[in-house]
């Protein structure tokens, strides 16, 4: 029975936690909580937790470290060597004294292995970064351990044998042969020529020009070359020590080490004694003294070491013989226990023994040497960190020096022949006075004959000076020719290119074109004598107003053509007349030559000259005359070098030629054009005399629409002409008249938009209409509304009733809406990719519908569809409404229009276009009024095609007065394209004592311009910003421009509702801002009257908003929105009636007003009281697009029942209740535009679906209702490349697999994002978010190898051009080769000047500037590779060139292209070292073959090139980044943190460090409070400031965080505030590496709040009142500018 119970015990088995002995009984394991299942019988633990290991879970495995320092670990976690799990290169690691010991591998070093042994390279620092063994070819020194090479960058540093390179794997220069293998470099044999590197052969260059450097030929003094090579030498060395220095470690071979260290050590010090003149000697007494205690140490520890070893042996051999006598003899316990005894004597007899104590006392005084010694070399250390940071110093007071040396040289050569010239003279001085010494006396007898010769002489030298006068004012005339010559030529082929535009082809269309206007003018001259009832048709006449601009700027092109013309033939005649001159000025000049020397011979001959002063006066003469004589040979050599030789004459003719040709152009478009200049004109006078007439007001509009169809019809062919004449000519000089016609376009385009009138349809006709909106905003909502007009007497409507009105969608039928008329009903047909849907308008048949114009709109949401028709009334302001609604029963929503495949087509279609089968009907009979698609005003006058329309047989519908709504007769409605303009507005009133402006405005956005008055620099400026008023002006104030803000927000202007602004001027000196009848603030300044004649409203041109003002301009963004009752000294204003009025409409569409969006920042939301429960039948969704994987996006709750939709790295997640459902795909973080519909509801919903005004929502905290400055491809994927570059690498083939030569241009679209991008602003911050940065311009520089990497470029180009700004005097900007560099073309900075440099075969050309171009100012460079010529163009006005004999072998290089600077290694074979590093400064504008490249495949190191003034510190742009402190400072017990910061966010990381036992210490700002947050192993504690003043208010902000044990006290601005955090008995100090401004999100905990970097300024960082430089830290990750912070 009882072994019976035992088996039934054993079936069972022990419960978890405990295992059975071998007794059977169930005892608890011993598995230290790590594990929860031991195996019976051992106990052994199985599957151990938190990483631990062994038989009880009681070790941590190779790599990991416990918990705590002695004891079974809880938990094992990875070595921070040097940070855990990311970067871990330890084999394993233990704790001592408080702090991580780390055992490396092999090619790591450090106590945290945050460096590279010797003999290996790299930055473990830098995740995904090793450490790679140095490779030299086997070139550098064979006596180190190890080869030797840069231990970041991996380049050799002292290579042997003659070799060079990046890794001594080439011969120097002047040697050859094969450095990597055979190693046999030999000198070259070519006389002082270099020869091939390889085989040796003789090149046929010079030495000058084979070297490749950029060298210039300076012989400077032995001493300059020797001190910069110790330097070199001395820096190499420095970096050497400092490395084996950290790596030390002891015993013999460390002593041997140290040994060779103390005399490294010596020999830098007697060099360093070279370089520097004081305190040498000491450092090199110190120096000697520890060289000789190091070797008195080295010698009695290698004493020491042979007496412990030997030592070692015996114990040893004691344990060996203990173990064989206690195995081979058997004993007692009594006997073990005797010779145990024994033995225990036999050691105190040993410990007593004297020698032993002296061994003892010497190992006492040996590790007091050693600890003496370890202090002298951390003194030495010391000093070596200081001269250290000496030698870079001195390197650029030598680099600097150098420059002034070369042009120290050149002065003095220049110095040299002006003392070879002197010592010449003072020969020929020396003779003359010998001479004249001698004939002394007998000049005393003849001074009165010599006088009558003087007077003579003067009288024969009026000749010649005359003649020289004559000659400078010739060649006074001669340059101002050249001059006009020049200018000249420039303004023909300006000129020739824009008239070269108009081919035979357009010249008929325009004489075509032409004669159909003065047809149409005859016929308003007939017709026209009314005007219309609400004024719109001068509106849409004036679209033709375009026609006179296009033929003044014809005109002015033609008296620019003849003004050459006139300009060639002056030249030429002035070149004959020049010649002629110089003939007869060369024959009077010889002649008078002949007769002075004449004179100068018989004055010898008769001995006149008597006195030295008289000598002087005729030497005087003949040097005059000889430098008279010079000047004329030099001009008659330069006029005949400019004489109209052959090749001179046919340049000449070729230019009347085509003068000629350019002048017969232009008269044959002028006569062209002169029929459209005289019936605009007849418009506009017979338009004087306009009276009420409908039929003449039909043609009149129908005319207009014709002239809009007709430049619509032309604009397109000049618009492709301008594009190949661009591509064609890339530096030419028509650019401004391109924009100029683009301008006039875009003025047409805008002027059709918003012409109000309507179109007659006839059955046959069609109008395709050109819609500016973006498809992406019709998927989700689509709202369209239009005037509609029957012809119900038309005969063909009796015969087939049913009748197509419009349709937008794609071409091939699918995704559409359409209107059409079936069965006596208006029909609404949409189609989302399924079935179609009909909502038909049966409660108003069309039979019924009145004789005028009736309004319809129709609206979708979603899959819900509604339409609205409005039947006004005659008679009274009463309207009869109509509503039909209708729903897709599909699964489909959103209505997916392909940008490329849509198309609009009102009243009927192409005769090619198939329509769908349930909108193929016939076209419409009537007329038809487009007004608005979703926000945006439209019009069928903005057409692209039209079809069948006749304006003489069918004119337009006049619609009658009560077809508006009250508000359109009165309001204007501005897009944000268009301005009004009042001109000499004191027509109306004077400006006063009062003067007092007043507008009533209207608007949802955050920002607009409303008024500006501009006169030269003055101007006054009333703008909206973030929503209130911001008032700026100066009339040419001493003090500058004043500002009046609504600082205390106390109107709000952007709600939606009218607002009624009121601008008074009291006595010209007290500005007043009245909002609503309310006065909301007040400014004074210096009594001055305005001085303004002119003033716009809602906006300006654009050459005015990027004008001088723009700096005092909040924004340059037009209004929209509306606006009425403009008025001046109480003055009403029609702003639709003035002249400069362009792109406004009248009324106010509702929809315009609505803000359906809403921009979020991270820290802000919209809330709005809930209208219907959510959790019974409902149906909601939303657009939107992020480039965040985390956040939430709708959040609802009903007691404790929540509904929210968020983004769970990059899925989109619903939780309803509880019950949660995610989408299965993660990229919904790419930028682009997403739409969620979420529902609870049967298959039909009863309840009506609207779209949401976010401007009626009760509450918006940090909320922005207009606008989204989220990025969107391709400006996404751009940025996360700079972020990641090595990300974009690994993707490089995927990126562009398509188009692979082709190079993207940049977009308007693009642009206007990169502007809204740097535009956005936290709304508690007074800067923006981005200082304001060159557009497309990047500043390079910081490191050695910032650089944009271009991996496709095209396959043959030949010219280059960019644009440049440094004040550096090297660096590389553009570099291109092939693999081996044997091909390569290179633009550098040498020196200051620029060297453009490429190879011809085996010949290398180099083209250099003769001046400097490093001042700091823009230069725009064109260099040129042609077939046997390169060119260096600079600024347009200096061209270099330097010819080379034609290769037949191909020229050909490889992808990358390098801008800015290039990869380690590259370019060296063919540059100097100085000029490979990286250029400091900006580039720009780079093209290659005339197209624009601006899509870096990688970016390194470079960021925005900020404009305006900077300041010392350190930036961090809103692109994130961050910086690495390398084991800073304690986390411990004490420490003392101070910095500087201007912040550009009101929230962000400052500061965050993090132990490996889970301890931290984070600060941040959040919403501008300043938080410190720490755990100091027992829990969180944290301590808060908040300003009373805005901490983001564009000034500085000091911050200190001091701790002293469980005390924290953070001090801002000197308000303070403390924590008394829990004490930990067990606190120690660790050291670990710190980030500033922001952190890795892997390293955040998650009980932080804020995870953004920091954006803004850091400076003066302090850690224990010792500076910290952020120039030597660790790591610098991200778009962080270390140097440089853009000044506030």
């Amino acid at each position: 029975m009882h072994r019976k119970h035992f088996f039934l015990l054993l079936l069972q088995g022990c419960q978890e936690g405990f295992y059975r002995t071998s007794s059977g009984k169930c005892s608890p394991c011993n598995c230290n909580g790590n594990a929860n299942r031991c195996l019976d019988g051992s106990g052994i633990c199985v599957d151990c937790q938190r990483n631990t290991t062994g038989q009880h879970c009681e070790q941590c495995p190779d790599g990991f470290i416990g918990d705590v320092v002695r004891g079974a670990p809880t938990f094992c976690q990875p070595c921070p060597c040097p940070l855990p799990a990311l970067a871990n290169f330890a084999v394993s690691c233990y704790r001592k004294s408080g702090s991580v010991r780390c055992v490396c591998k092999e090619n790591y070093a450090g106590p945290n292995c945050e460096r590279c042994a010797p003999g290996y390279y790299g930055n473990p620092l830098l995740i995904g970064s090793t450490c790679k063994k140095c490779d030299c070819s086997g070139n550098s020194d064979p006596n180190l351990i190890f080869e030797d090479c840069d231990e970041v960058t991996g380049q050799c540093r002292n290579c042997l044998s003659h070799t060079t390179g990046f890794k001594c794997e080439r011969c120097a220069p002047g040697y050859y042969g094969d450095a990597r293998f055979a190693k046999n470099c030999t000198e070259c044999n070519c006389g002082g020529r270099m020869c091939d590197s390889q085989t040796g052969e003789c090149l046929a260059d010079s030495p000058e020009l084979s070297t490749g450097t950029d060298c210039p030929t300076i012989s400077c003094d032995k001493c300059i070359w020797d001190l910069t090579d110790d330097i070199r030498l001395a820096v190499l060395a420095i970096d050497e020590s400092k490395s084996t220095l950290l790596s030390i470690s002891t015993g013999v071979a460390a002593q041997k080490r140290l040994n060779d260290l103390n005399l490294t050590t010596t020999h830098l010090q007697v060099q360093t004694i070279m370089i520097f003149y004081f305190s040498g000697n000491e450092a090199s007494s110190k120096g000697l003294l520890v060289q000789k205690e190091t070797m008195e140490t080295n010698n009695r520890a290698t004493q020491l070491v042979q007496q412990l070893s030997n030592m070692r042996d015996n114990i040893q051999e004691i344990s060996s013989k203990m173990k064989y006598y206690a195995i081979q003899q058997e004993l007692s316990p009594e006997e073990i226990s005797q010779k145990l005894s024994v033995a225990e004597e036999m050691l105190k007899e040993i410990k007593r023994r004297k020698p032993f104590t002296n061994q003892r006392q010497l190992a006492d005084e040996e590790e007091d040497a050693a600890e003496k010694l370890l202090q002298q070399v951390e003194e030495f250390h010391e000093r070596y960190n200081d001269t250290r940071s000496l030698v870079s110093d001195v390197l650029e007071q030598l680099s600097e020096q150098d420059v002034k040396l070369s042009d120290l040289e050149e002065a003095l050569d220049q110095a040299l022949d002006y003392i070879i010239q002197t010592e010449d003279i003072n020969k020929e001085n020396t003779a003359n006075l010998q001479r004249r010494e001698k004939q002394h006396e007998k000049i005393k007898e003849q001074i009165d004959e010599v006088n009558d010769v003087l007077l003579s002489a003067t009288t024969i030298l009026a000749g010649p000076q005359k003649v020289n006068s004559e000659l400078s004012e010739v060649i006074k005339n001669v340059s101002g020719f050249y001059a006009e010559i020049d200018g000249a030529k420039k303004e023909l082929q300006e000129k020739l290119a824009n008239l070269s535009l108009f081919d035979d082809d357009l010249v008929e269309k325009a004489m075509h074109h032409a004669h159909n206007l003065r047809r149409l003018a005859d016929e308003l001259d007939r017709n026209l004598y009314g005007v219309d009832t609400n004024g719109l048709v001068q509106r849409a006449i004036n679209a033709s107003n375009v026609y006179e601009n296009i033929a003044g700027y014809i005109e002015e092109a033609n008296k620019a053509a003849l003004l050459a013309l006139n300009t060639t033939n002056r030249v030429n005649d002035a070149a004959v007349g020049i010649d002629t001159q110089i003939i007869y000025h060369k024959g009077k000049s010889e002649e008078l030559l002949n007769q002075a020397m004449e004179l100068q011979r018989t004055a010898d001959d008769s001995n006149d000259l008597t006195i030295a002063d008289t000598s002087r006066h005729v030497n005087g003469t003949l040097a005059r005359m000889s430098v008279l004589q010079s000047q004329l040979m030099r001009a008659i050599t330069k006029m005949q070098s400019a004489e109209p030789g052959l090749e001179a004459r046919e340049r000449l003719e070729q230019a009347k030629m085509k003068t000629a040709d350019a002048v017969s152009a232009t008269m044959t478009v002028t006569q062209a054009t002169t029929p459209m200049d005289e019936n605009v004109r007849l418009w506009s006078q017979n338009l004087q005399d306009f009276q009420h007439n409908s039929a003449a007001y039909d043609s009149a509009v129908h005319s207009a629409g014709d002239a809009v169809k007709k430049l619509t019809e032309v604009f397109p062919q000049l618009l492709d002409k301008l594009r190949r004449v661009e591509q064609k000519a890339p530096a030419n000089n028509i650019s401004s008249s391109i924009q100029r016609i683009r301008e006039l376009i875009a003025q047409t385009r805008s002027v059709a938009s918003k012409v109000q009138v309507s179109m007659m349809f006839g059955g046959q006709s069609a109008v395709e209409v050109n819609p500016k909106i973006n498809v992406e905003e019709l998927k989700s909502f689509t709202s369209m509304s239009l005037y509609i007009k029957f012809q119900k007497d038309n005969p063909q409507l009796a015969a087939s009733p049913d009748r197509f009105i419009l349709y937008l969608g794609n071409k091939n039928a699918k995704n559409y809406i359409g209107l059409a008329i079936k069965n006596d009903n208006l029909v609404y047909i949409y189609n989302l990719g399924g079935q179609d849907v009909e909502i038909p308008l049966d409660a108003k048949p069309v039979s019924t519908w009145p004789s005028y114009f009736s309004i319809i709109k129709i609206e979708r949401i979603g899959r819900h569809g509604k339409m609205f028709l409005t039947v006004p009334s005659l008679s009274s302001t009463a309207e009869e409404k109509f509503i039909k609604k209708g729903e897709v029963l599909g699964p489909g929503s959103l209505l997916n229009l392909e940008p490329e495949n849509t198309v609009f087509y009102v009243g009927g279609v192409p005769p090619d276009f198939q329509l769908p089968p349930s909108l193929n009907l016939p076209g419409f009979i009537g007329c038809l009024e487009l007004a608005t698609l979703n926000d945006d005003v439209i019009s069928l006058y903005n057409f692209k095609h039209v079809y069948n329309i006749d304006t003489t047989t069918s004119p337009p519908c006049a619609r009658n007065k009560l077809a508006f709504t009250q508000s359109r007769a009165v309001s204007y409605f501005f897009d944000g394209s268009g301005y009004a303009l009042a001109r000499n507005i004191e027509r109306r009133g004077r400006f006063s004592q009062v003067t007092r402006f007043d507008i009533e405005v209207r608007t949802p956005t955050d920002n607009g311009l409303i008024l500006l008055m501009i006169n030269g620099s003055m101007f006054f400026s009333l703008e909206m910003h973030n929503g209130f008023l911001y008032l700026r002006y100066d009339f040419g104030f001493s003090t500058g421009p004043v500002l009046l803000e609504d600082s205390m927000k106390k109107a709000q202007i952007n709600d939606a509702k009218f607002h009624e602004i009121s601008i008074i001027y009291h006595n010209s000196k007290k500005m007043i801002l009245v909002v609503d009848r309310r006065h909301i603030k007040s400014v004074d300044n210096e009594r001055t009257a305005m001085p303004f004649t002119d003033i716009y409203i809602g906006g300006a041109p654009a050459e005015i908003l990027h004008s001088s003002i723009s700096s005092h301009l909040a924004g340059s963004i037009g209004f929209k929105g509306c606006m009425k009752g403009f008025q001046f000294q109480k003055k009403d204003f029609n702003l639709l009636e003035e002249p400069g009025t362009l792109g406004i409409s009248y009324g106010c569409p509702e929809d315009s007003l609505m803000s359906r969006k809403a921009y979020f920042n991270g820290e802000s939301f919209i809330a709005s009281s809930q209208k219907e429960s959510l959790f019974g039948e409902f149906e909601g969704g939303f657009n939107f697009r992020t480039l965040q994987p985390n956040g939430l996006l709708f959040y609802y709750s009903e007691g404790s029942d929540v509904l929210s939709i968020s983004m769970d790295r990059g899925a989109v997640v619903l939780n309803a209740s509880g019950t949660k459902i995610q989408s299965p795909d993660r990229n919904y973080n790419d930028g682009k535009t997403h739409f969620i519909i979420t529902s609870v509801t049967p298959e039909r919903l009863d309840r009506e679906v609207e779209v949401e005004d976010f401007q009626q929502y009760s509450e918006k905290v940090q909320t922005s209702l207009y606008g989204c400055p989220v990025e969107s491809p391709p400006v996404a994927l751009l940025h996360k490349k700079g972020k990641n570059s090595s990300k974009a690498k690994g993707n490089r083939n995927k990126k562009v697999g398509r188009d692979k030569d082709k190079i993207s241009q940049p977009s308007t679209g693009l642009k206007n994002l990169y502007q809204e991008v740097n535009m956005q602003r936290d709304p508690q911050c007074h800067l923006p978010m981005n200082p304001k940065a060159t557009e497309h311009a990047y500043q390079f520089g910081g490191t050695a190898n910032s650089r944009q990497e271009f991996d496709h470029i095209p396959k043959d180009f030949t010219q280059f051009s960019i644009s440049l700004k440094t004040h550096s005097s090297h660096g590389m900007i553009f570099y291109v080769s092939d693999q081996k560099e044997t091909n390569f073309m290179a633009l550098f900075v040498a020196h200051g000047r620029l060297i453009f440099m490429f190879n011809a075969g085996h010949q290398k050309i180099r083209i250099k500037s003769q001046e400097k171009y490093n001042d700091g100012l823009w230069h725009n460079v064109i260099f040129i590779r042609g077939k046997n010529i390169g060119r260096l163009i600079i600024d347009g006005l200096r061209v270099l060139e330097e010819p080379f004999s034609s290769n037949s072998n191909t020229w050909q290089v490889t992808e990358p292209l390098y801008i800015g600077g290039v990869a380690p290694g590259k370019a060296v074979k063919n540059i100097q070292i100085n000029s490979v590093y990286s250029f400091s400064g900006c580039l720009s504008n780079l093209q290659l073959n005339g197209r624009s490249i601006n899509s870096a495949s990688q970016t390194f190191s470079v960021t925005p090139c900020f404009e305006g003034p900077s300041e010392a510190g350190t930036y961090f742009s809103s692109e994130g980044g961050y910086v690495v402190l390398d084991e800073s400072f304690s986390l411990g017990l004490k420490f003392e943190v101070v910095f500087e910061i201007r912040p550009r966010s009101s929230s962000g990381i400052l500061l965050h460090g993090h132990s490996v036992n889970g301890e931290y210490l984070n600060m941040h700002m959040r919403n501008g409070q300043v938080t410190v947050k720490l755990n100091n192993g027992i829990r969180d504690f944290s301590t808060s400031v908040t300003l009373k003043q805005s901490l983001c208010d564009g000034r500085w902000h000091r911050i200190a965080v001091i701790r002293d044990a469980n005390v924290v006290q953070l001090d801002v601005d000197s308000e303070v505030n403390h924590v008394v955090g829990p004490l930990n008995p067990k606190a120690t100090d660790h050291r670990e590496p710190v980030f500033i401004g922001g952190v890795p999100e892997s390293l955040l905990t998650s009980s932080l709040s804020t995870r953004n970097s920091f954006i803004g300024c850091i400076r003066n960082f302090m850690i224990d009142e010792k500076p910290v430089s952020f120039s030597k830290a660790a790591l610098v990750s991200g778009a962080v500018s270390i140097n440089t912070c853009p000044a506030a």
